[in-house]
């Protein structure tokens, strides 16, 4: 897959968050703009894949305590190269969740969420943003997620506890998301 592919899926994704579409008109432009997009080394921002893992259910969600950043979050992170996305957020999210990748439902291609965010200065890089491209996939919340050492926690959270772990608004919009799904699930069509 090449940038092409990601500007098609950025292409045809829609969103009712304000925000939200600013970042998608955004990352359009810097993919456009950057044939190596996906590398690490691109400053100051480059393309980042994650995934929002909800249970089949859609009662909660899989959120991860980040040892580097010390935040709770979703699976994922960076491409290094790999121009398809979607195979960087499914690989990260069987990489960080520990979970074998047969057990990870992918329940859409199509993206689910975008958002450009800030990581502050560290030890191997300067302050620059991740321009993150997240996808949906459902992990049976009775199997053991085991994680990984770039974890120090990582398990199931109700959405109305979402916010207790991380009130980012890219959090918040994927939370208001999910739960408009499950309530679509709820939601028995009449005859």
């Amino acid at each position: 897959m090449h940038r092409q592919q990601l500007l098609k899926l950025l292409g045809r994704h829609s969103t009712r968050f304000m925000e939200e579409a600013a970042f998608v008109r955004r990352a359009r432009e810097f993919v456009q703009a950057h044939p190596d997009c996906f590398d690490r080394e691109l400053l100051p921002a480059h393309v980042t894949g994650s995934a929002w893992v909800v249970n089949p259910v859609r009662s909660h969600v899989l959120m991860l305590h980040h040892r580097k950043h010390d935040q709770w979050f979703q699976p994922g992170g960076h491409a290094d190269g790999d121009a398809d996305i979607l195979q960087v957020a499914l690989r990260e999210t069987a990489e960080e969740t520990g979970v074998v990748p047969t057990q990870i439902i992918l329940l859409s291609d199509a993206v689910f969420d975008v958002d450009i965010h800030g990581i502050p200065a560290g030890t191997h890089a300067p302050r620059h943003e991740h321009i993150d491209i997240r996808f949906l996939v459902e992990i049976d919340d009775k199997l053991p997620i085991p994680g990984n050492d770039e974890s120090h926690d990582i398990g199931w959270v109700a959405l109305h506890e979402v916010s207790r772990f991380n009130n980012n608004r890219s959090t918040y919009r994927m939370v208001e998301k999910t739960r408009q799904m499950r309530h679509a699930m709820t939601v028995t069509p009449t005859v």
